[in-house]
């Protein structure tokens, strides 16, 4: 799964139809260069994949007094069933390999109805309690008695972060489940304040 094309097809769906400059700026906007590796070149080359794929439709746009020549998108049906899709699959699978995933999904949390979004995070849960558990035994065997060096030397430290980022990533989701069940977030159905609309772009 590619945290690009959900990063991309949120965005143009977001804008409703925007062109690939809006859609760089919004997700560098981000920082998503930093944290998920997308650039300019590889969200240009995602635009036009994603168009050759019928996930976008592409509009091209003659000069005009507004501006040169360029091609506009929009998400095709397709394109929103797959949003959809890599945004669910995003929130639910843990991938220690793939941290940006969690964190282009978070983008687009509020695309979903709460009492998904927070059926979601518990399945999230439960994919970390199986990874926890998978990798505990292992660092208790590691762990020598005493307090003395473990017996993988410094490699049980790498165990040893791992149950540690599994406890304190369930800590973090079992309180975004708490917020969201409390009302946090204006989610997907529900009404907008007029002053947080204003600020929503092509809404």
């Amino acid at each position: 799964m590619s945290a690009t094309r959900l990063l991309v097809l949120g965005g143009v769906r977001s804008f409703g139809r925007a062109h690939g400059y809006e859609v760089r700026r919004e997700l560098l906007s981000w920082g998503s260069d930093e944290w998920a590796n997308v650039n300019p070149g590889s969200i240009y080359h995602a635009l036009k994949q994603l168009a050759k794929e019928g996930l976008l439709r592409a509009h091209e746009v003659a000069e005009s007094d507004a501006g040169p020549p360029r091609t506009d998108y929009e998400i095709t049906e397709s394109g929103e069933a797959e949003f959809f899709r890599l945004l669910r699959a995003a929130v639910v699978e843990v991938d220690v390999r793939r941290p940006e995933l969690l964190s282009a999904a978070l983008g687009f949390l509020t695309e979903l109805p709460r009492a998904e979004a927070i059926a979601l995070f518990e399945r999230r849960l439960e994919g970390l309690a199986g990874w926890r558990a998978s990798v505990a035994p292992h660092l208790q065997e590691a762990r020598a008695p005493g307090g003395e060096a473990p017996p993988l030397g410094h490699l049980g430290e790498l165990l040893d972060w791992w149950v540690y980022s599994a406890d304190t990533a369930a800590e973090w989701t079992r309180g975004l489940i708490g917020r969201l069940r409390g009302g946090a977030y204006v989610m997907a159905g529900e009404p907008v304040p007029e002053a947080e609309a204003a600020f929503r772009p092509g809404r």
